[in-house]
Order: C-alpha cells, then sequence, then structure tokens
C-alpha cells in the first residue's frame, strides 16, 4: 500500500496507480493519471449488447456465445491465457438531445477525447480480495474508440475500454469511473464482456461528475442485490465509502454537480429580505411540526437568522444531480412548460386581466374559457415562448401581436355540463372525485368538537338530531348510525383556528364547514344538512348557521352557496394537506433515508429506487413557485398566506405513518370495516366506493409483490435485524425525516420481515396509487371552477344582511362574485392543467423501461415482477369492467365520467388515468 502498485500486465493498457491519498476526513481519494496507449486502439469497433435480445458483434475474431446465446467475449483476443483474460467494457453515454451549435462542438471535441484515451479511465474491481492490498482486486483501462449507436437514438452513444485480467480475478463486482472531462456526462450503463458468466451489467442511470468538480471516482456496482452481511469481500469497502460520499458533512453550500442527501427544515417558504409581508414561519419544532426537506445549505436571510435565503426563479433549487428531471421532462415542465407557465404564462394572465380583475358575471363568461379563450397581451420585453402551455389541454393560436389562452373542456362538464349544481353530484364526488379521503362514517350523535371551548365556544354542532331526523325517510337517527348509514365530510376543526386570520385577508370570506350525508335504500349518498362555523371574535360569539336543500327557489340559492364553500374547505384540504403534505413532503424523507443509509446494491434500495424518481425537484420547484409566500397556492386558495401553516397543524392532529395503509385508513374513517375473509383484511361500508374499491386492488397487488419480493431477501430468522443498514434506514426516517414526530408511539417496529413488507407497501402506495388517485384529476374536476371553487370572496348572504336584497335580486351574480376572480380562475386552471399532466418518459407501475431493464440479476425476482404486472394488468381490466357495470352508480351513469384515476397505464397528457412509479408531478 506504500509503494507505487503494478494492477496488470504491461501489456493491457492500464496505468500505474500512485499511493492511495487521505482527505482530511481520513477517507482514502482515488486520484487518476491519464496513462499509456490501450491496445484497443487498432481494433475494429464492436456492437455491443445492450439487451437480452441484441446478441449481434462485430469484431476482429468471432464471438464466443453461452448455450443461451448470450456473448461471453468480443474482444479481439477471447481466449485465456497465461498473461490473463481479455475483456470489453462497452459504456454507453446519453448526450443531449438538443444542442446548441457550442454544445456540439464541446461533444465533438469529448468525443475525441474519449477516442484517443484521454477523456475517461475506468477501473474493474473484483468481488474478492486482493492478499497483499486487503481491498478488491483491480485493473484499470481508459475508454478508448468509437462503437456503432445502438438504436437509431443519436443521443445514445458508446465507447469501449479493453482489459487484461488476471486468470485468478475473479468476478467484476464494481466499476470506478473517473470524468477526466471538463463537464458532466449521463452514464446510463456499462457492460462488461469476456468473463464465463456472460455479460456482467452495471446499471448506472447517472451524471457522472467532472474530476476538476470532485477529485473523486463514482462508484457504479453490477445489478446484483447483497444484503450487507452477504457483501462480497472485495466490495465491503467500496459499499461503505459510497454511502459516506453520499451524505455529505452537513456543510456549506450544496453545488449543482454534488450528490448529496440530507435534511433541513421548512425555512425557506418566505422571504423576508424581499417584504415583511413575505416573511413566512419556520416549520419545525413542537409549535408548528413538519416532516424535513432536502438540505440546500443556502446561506440565512438577513433579516432573519432562522429562515434560509432563497433561490429565487429562475435560478434552481439544488436537489442531488440525480434527482433532476432527465431532458424528456425538462421539455414538459421544467426548463420548458411548468417553468414558462409560472414566468410567462402566469405574468402575461395578470398582465391581461388584473387591470380588471373582476368576477365572472354570467356562467357564460366562463364558458368561454373553453369556446373562445382568453387574448393575452404581449409585452415587448417579455415574449411568451412556444412552449408556454402545459399540456395540449390547453390549445393556442397565434394572431398577429396576441396569444389566445384556451381550455379544454374538464371531464366534469364535458357530458353532462349541469351535473356539478346536482346534490347527487357533490355527494358522488366526496366517493369518485379527487379528494375521496376525507369523507368518514359518522359514529355517535351530537357532533361534537374536539377544539377548546374556552376559545372556540360551545363543542356541540349546531346540526341537531330533529333536523337530522326529517331527512331519514322515517328511520332514527340511532338506527341510521346502528346501520352505517349516515357519513359525515368534517373539516370544522382543521380549519376553525384560521378562519378568523383568513377572512382578514383581503377578498377572502370562509366557514369552518360540516356536511352530513345519508345513504339511501337505493344506494346513493344524499347531502342533507351543511354547518357553517365562524370563531369568536372580541366583538361576537361565534356563528354556526345550518343549510339544508329546502324546497323553494331562495333556499335552493342558499344551498348552492353553502356547498360552493364546503367544497372551498374540500379543495385546501385536499391541495395543502392530502395532497401535498401526505405525499410529496411526506414521502421526501423516505427518499433522503433511501440514499443515505441503503446502498445501491441492497435489494430494498432496488426495490424503492422507481418510487423515488422525479420527487425531489418536483417538490423543489412547488418549494420555489407554488406553496412559498406569494406564490400560486396562496394567491388562489382560501387560507391565503396562512395555507402552510394550515398543513403543519394537520399534520401535527392527524398524520400518523401506520394509517397511511390504505386499509389502515378506511378502517380509521369507518368506510370500511375489518374482515379476515376479504383480500386485503377489509370490507367496504359502502361497496360503490370507487377510490376505496380499486385502490385496494391496486394495494393488494403492490402488498402480494412486496412480499414476495422480501421473504426472497430476507428468508432466514433475525435477518431483518441484523441488517445494518436497514435498521439505520428505519431509525433514520423516524428520528431525523420526521423529526418532529420521532417520540411517537405509533411508529411501526421493524424486527420482522412481515413489519418490513408493511412498511415497504404503505410507501410505495403512497408514491404510486396514493398519488395517482389525488392529482390526476385535479383538471378534470377542479377546471370548471365552480365545481370546485379554491376560494370564497364572500360570506352566504342572510336576512338582515345589507347584501340580502341584492342576492334577492340576482342569485347567480352573488353566487358568482364569491367565486375565485377571472384571474384567480385562470391562473389555477393553468396550474391544476400542468400538475395533471403526464410527461412523455413517464414510468408507470408494473412497466419496464427498456433502458432499466437490467436492473437486478435474480430470475426469481424478475418472475415475481412479471407476476405483479400481470396483476397489474389483469386490474385495469376489472376496473374497465367496473366503468361498464350499471349497478355503480357513482362511476356509471347518464353523464357520469367513468372513474379511471386508479387505472395503472396510461399515455402523455391529461388523461385522467394512470399510475406512475413515483410522485413525479
Amino acid at each position: 500500500m506504500l509503494g507505487a502498485q503494478r494492477i496488470a500486465p504491461v501489456n493491457s493498457g492500464v496505468v500505474w496507480r500512485a499511493p492511495a491519498q487521505l482527505e482530511s476526513n481520513g477517507r482514502a481519494r482515488r486520484s487518476w493519471v491519464p496513462g499509456h496507449r490501450s491496445p484497443v486502439a487498432g481494433a475494429r469497433p464492436i456492437r455491443a449488447v445492450i439487451s437480452s435480445e441484441d446478441k449481434a458483434v462485430e469484431s476482429g475474431a468471432k464471438a464466443v456465445e453461452s448455450k443461451d446465446g448470450n456473448v461471453l467475449s468480443s474482444s479481439s483476443s477471447s481466449s485465456s491465457s497465461a498473461k490473463g483474460i481479455d475483456v470489453r467494457a462497452v459504456i454507453t453515454i446519453r448526450k443531449k438531445m438538443k444542442e446548441k451549435i457550442t454544445e456540439k462542438i464541446e461533444d465533438q471535441w469529448e468525443s475525441f477525447m474519449n477516442g484517443i484515451g484521454q477523456g475517461i479511465s475506468i477501473q474493474l474491481v473484483s468481488e474478492e480480495i486482493d492478499p497483499v492490498t486487503m481491498s478488491g482486486k483491480s485493473v484499470e483501462s481508459f475508454v478508448r474508440g468509437w462503437l456503432p449507436k445502438p438504436s437509431n437514438l443519436p443521443y445514445i452513444v458508446e465507447y469501449a475500454a479493453d482489459f487484461t485480467v488476471p486468470l485468478d480475478f475473479g468476478s467484476p463486482g464494481a466499476v470506478l469511473i473517473s470524468n477526466l472531462h471538463g463537464k458532466e456526462f449521463h452514464l446510463m450503463e456499462i457492460v462488461i464482456h469476456g468473463f464465463d458468466e456472460g455479460p456482467i451489467f452495471f446499471p448506472a442511470n447517472s451524471w457522472i461528475h467532472s474530476r476538476k468538480d470532485n477529485p473523486e471516482s463514482r462508484i457504479i456496482f453490477r445489478n446484483q442485490a447483497y444484503l450487507p452481511s452477504q457483501t462480497p469481500p472485495g466490495l465491503k469497502d467500496l459499499r461503505r465509502e459510497d454511502l459516506l460520499s453520499l451524505r455529505g458533512n452537513r456543510k456549506g453550500e450544496r453545488k449543482p454537480h454534488d450528490r448529496i442527501y440530507d435534511y433541513a427544515p421548512y425555512n425557506d417558504l418566505g422571504n423576508p429580505d424581499k417584504s415583511e409581508d413575505l416573511a413566512r414561519p419556520v416549520l419545525s419544532g413542537e409549535e408548528r411540526p413538519y416532516p424535513r426537506r432536502c438540505r440546500t445549505g443556502r446561506p440565512p436571510t438577513r433579516t432573519d437568522p432562522m429562515c434560509e435565503s432563497r433561490a429565487e426563479k429562475p435560478h434552481p433549487v439544488y436537489v442531488p444531480r440525480d434527482e433532476t428531471f432527465e431532458e424528456i421532462k425538462q421539455n414538459t415542465f421544467s426548463a420548458g412548460r411548468l417553468k414558462a407557465l409560472f414566468h410567462n404564462l402566469i405574468p402575461s394572465i395578470a398582465a391581461t386581466l388584473s387591470s380588471s380583475d373582476i368576477p365572472f358575471k354570467c356562467f357564460s363568461e366562463i364558458d368561454k374559457l373553453y369556446n373562445d379563450g382568453v387574448l393575452l397581451l404581449e409585452d415587448e420585453d417579455q415574449k411568451i415562448s412556444g412552449n408556454v402551455f402545459p399540456s395540449n389541454m390547453m390549445k393556442q393560436v397565434l394572431s398577429v401581436g396576441q396569444k389566445l389562452l384556451k381550455y379544454e373542456i374538464p371531464a366534469i362538464i364535458s357530458r353532462d355540463r349541469f351535473a356539478w349544481l346536482r346534490d347527487n353530484e357533490f355527494a358522488r364526488q366526496t366517493l369518485a372525485g379527487v379528494n375521496p379521503v376525507n369523507i368518514e362514517i359518522l359514529k355517535e350523535f351530537p357532533i361534537v368538537s374536539k377544539l377548546d371551548p374556552a376559545v372556540y365556544g360551545p363543542p356541540e354542532s349546531a346540526i341537531t338530531k330533529e333536523l337530522i331526523q326529517q331527512e331519514l325517510s322515517g328511520i332514527t337517527v340511532e338506527e341510521a348510525i346502528e346501520e352505517k348509514r349516515l357519513f359525515i365530510l368534517d373539516y370544522h376543526d382543521m380549519l376553525l383556528p384560521f378562519i378568523g386570520k383568513m377572512n382578514t385577508l383581503p377578498e377572502r370570506q370562509a366557514y369552518a364547514s360540516r356536511t352530513v350525508f345519508f345513504f339511501t335504500r337505493t344506494g346513493f349518498l344524499r347531502p342533507i344538512a351543511i354547518e357553517l362555523s365562524l370563531p369568536p371574535t372580541p366583538s361576537s360569539p361565534g356563528k354556526k348557521r345550518v343549510y339544508t336543500h329546502g324546497h323553494d327557489a331562495t333556499s335552493h340559492w342558499i344551498w348552492k352557496q353553502a356547498k360552493a364553500h364546503v367544497c372551498s374547505n374540500d379543495a385546501g384540504v385536499h391541495q395543502l394537506v392530502n395532497h401535498w403534505l401526505r405525499t410529496h413532503a411526506c414521502m421526501e424523507p423516505y427518499i433522503i433515508a433511501t440514499h443515505r443509509q441503503l446502498s445501491a446494491m441492497h435489494p430494498i434500495y432496488k426495490l424503492l429506487h422507481p418510487h423515488l424518481r422525479y420527487t425531489l425537484e418536483i417538490n423543489a420547484l412547488a418549494r420555489q413557485s407554488l406553496i412559498n409566500g406569494g406564490g400560486i397556492i396562496e394567491a388562489c386558495f382560501s387560507p391565503g398566506k396562512y395555507a402552510m401553516e394550515v398543513s403543519s397543524a394537520a399534520y401535527k392532529s392527524m398524520w400518523q405513518f401506520d394509517m397511511e395503509a390504505l386499509p389502515a385508513d378506511l378502517i380509521r374513517r369507518g368506510m370500511a370495516v375489518e374482515d379476515p375473509s376479504m383480500p386485503c383484511g377489509v370490507k367496504l361500508v359502502i361497496e360503490d366506493y370507487p377510490y376505496a374499491a380499486d385502490g385496494l386492488l391496486i394495494w393488494s397487488a403492490i402488498k402480494e409483490w412486496v412480499e414476495s419480493y422480501v421473504d426472497h431477501f430476507y428468508s432466514e430468522p433475525n435477518t431483518v435485524t441484523s441488517d445494518l443498514e436497514l435498521q439505520a434506514w428505519w431509525n433514520e426516517i423516524k428520528n431525523e425525516g420526521h423529526y418532529d414526530k420521532r417520540n411517537e408511539s405509533w411508529w411501526p417496529k421493524l424486527n420482522t420481515k412481515e413489519d418490513l413488507s408493511a412498511i415497504l407497501t404503505s410507501m410505495i402506495w403512497i408514491a404510486s396509487g396514493q398519488h395517482a388517485a389525488i392529482n390526476f384529476g385535479q383538471y378534470p374536476f377542479g377546471g370548471y371552477m365552480p365545481n370546485r371553487p379554491t376560494l370564497m370572496r364572500k360570506l352566504i348572504p342572510y336576512e338582515g344582511d345589507s347584501n340580502y336584497e341584492k342576492f334577492l335580486l340576482n342569485p347567480q351574480s352573488t353566487f358568482l362574485s364569491s367565486l375565485p376572480t377571472q384571474l384567480q380562475a385562470t391562473k389555477v386552471m393553468a396550474v391544476q392543467d400542468t400538475l395533471s399532466t403526464h410527461s412523455p418518459d413517464e414510468e408507470y407501475l408494473g412497466q419496464t423501461n427498456h433502458l432499466h431493464s437490467h436492473w437486478i440479476k435474480d430470475p426469481e425476482v424478475l418472475d415475481m415482477f412479471k407476476k405483479f404486472s400481470a396483476k397489474l394488468e389483469e386490474i385495469e381490466e376489472i376496473i374497465k369492467g367496473r366503468n361498464k357495470n350499471i349497478h355503480l352508480k357513482n362511476r356509471n351513469g347518464a353523464g357520469i365520467p367513468p372513474y379511471e384515476l386508479l387505472l395503472p397505464s396510461s399515455g402523455p397528457g391529461v388523461t385522467g388515468r394512470g399510475i406512475p412509479y413515483s410522485i413525479s408531478i
């Protein structure tokens, strides 16, 4: 270890390696020096084996194939000799699809440097120990020469590096790669040819940093899964070193090329340096608990040392390099449409409408958004790019000096434009809409608040037994509760503490709502009473008013306004709690911990990896432009500047990991009862509950796949408790990722493979099925503002109120003037359209991207995955059948859109269906 070490025969084209240098932290730093010419310089190029179907090889000598057709060797001398075995590494690199002239010139130079062996250094590391160095045996070489492209994709290129390895080298388990170029490149995979076992795959799908940014080499492991205790001796040090490099030292500001995962509180939402009005409290600690986000290390603000300074648009927020959107996704959302939405479209809408930011005066003005569109006047300083429009749901028509923003008709009114007005549709959407996760059974009467009566007044609801009794078709309230036929949508306790502050904001007037539903003998859910509450103030006691649908024109219009206030509550809780908090924010700590504590060769890392894609980047974009102080959510949803405080309060009062499992959540809400005879151990109280019925199918498929996978790797007793990486992962999720809830007693134990399967099933469900169910219906249901107003601007008029006479004279005008303005509505529609859009490179649950087809070398696991994929295809057909079942009235009938949010597959765009693996938008 002290002197220069010879690691391969003279004619292998490798270099002398200098002694390892120690960093200040005691870790070895590898440095690379361009060395001798490789013997591959004069060899004919080969065509690499990229997939199992691709068997073609071109070479100076005939390729050797195994019985199953795999290429064993494709070098010019594939036979073994006393000097060793000749093997070849084929490196697949993805370039930009669309390049500027300067980038093309740079690419040509880099390609030339690679060709002459001066661009990429590569080292094979064996799974076996070198008795001299006591680390993995290794040989080095340089990428040299060009290979024909493996496909018609011009942005995918290949290079080769040739090695001669000793006869006793063993099987390579890792590749160390060093980028000698001045800029990073995207490595797709490395395939080693020439060993008896056939091609050995090293999937990467990763950015390789330039050595000038970071002198350490990147470690890429082969596609073999190993528990920590099973790690081959030659790879133990690399396994530990790779994890250390991902954790960082918790110091300094992160650079764009970094791949460091760490935690920070939500202290970057406000911008007090810009304006006192943009200051926002830190979400952390006992008063305002919240999950942790990814640390960026930006310096504190000048005004408040507890707040982190912001990276304002268009500057990017740091996420670890491999978490950023790939180019196809960027073209759809980031560099193209999502940023254009915030930078160009929203300001253009504001410029066009702000001078006359007025309410819709009649319903035909809303219809014009779909039929005629909105003319956007172009500012000379801010031309709108052709990429502005977030998806094919919004069409653009060009004219001289103007653009026309034209929205697609949302699904909710495309079949029946008046459906939203009806009580049965209002109720149906609690079971089959975009937010079907808040309805619960009414377990007891009277309804009582848990809020402090000294602050919020008497806890009893104003909804009386007598009022309910009138609507129950001859049965008593006690009988209805016993028969599980009374349900409630209750936002009272969650929102009432904020209503007073919310109503001091300009153009905001909200209530905290409760809505009681009755499940009829004919199988319909019917709203029978709505309670709208205002908190006590120093000048007046709290007000609780109860509304019913009535039988005259006045009460009908009052009832419509009461339902609109309920929908506004529902829209806010959906966006801030069920969507942002319970999927996006709570998933982020799982992602960070997985990278910090589970090696890339850990089987659980390999299982979770598809479910982590893009989430950190979309969350960073959301903190920059959606949930930040002054962002779209504050501007367009009822809670305004208190939006994230509402989200924090919900995290404090109701979030717990064990209740995020779908069956547990349904039982908690009383929407299902335990039944061991059913597939998921639960039976639905309302059979025609599309979200739950379809969700349980997806949940069951995920659970079966996860259990078989876990059982395969943890078949021996005590393997879960003895897995040090796994235990560190779970401890970090609890104690750092969800630091503010670390002492809660409900955290599941992680002692058995059953514990592990349950934890993983919940995480995968949240990232896939749960997010799909509450995200991709945003435009189909919310794109028509009267159906789901995101805020209300007026309280309901009552007799004696100065506005009551105006209401009687023109109830339509009163109703429409209570909804968001034209500017607010158009902004929200643009954002909802974007958030409902699938990217062309989306990866859907159960499908395998051909670029990631070598994710694991394990035939049994691959067979399990095929069963999982087949199960999802079967579920898709079951759901399609349900949507055609005339007896299921919540998903079939005149004007009723089918429930497709949990159909696993989808095409790109706003489809209202499809379950991506991960929270990718």
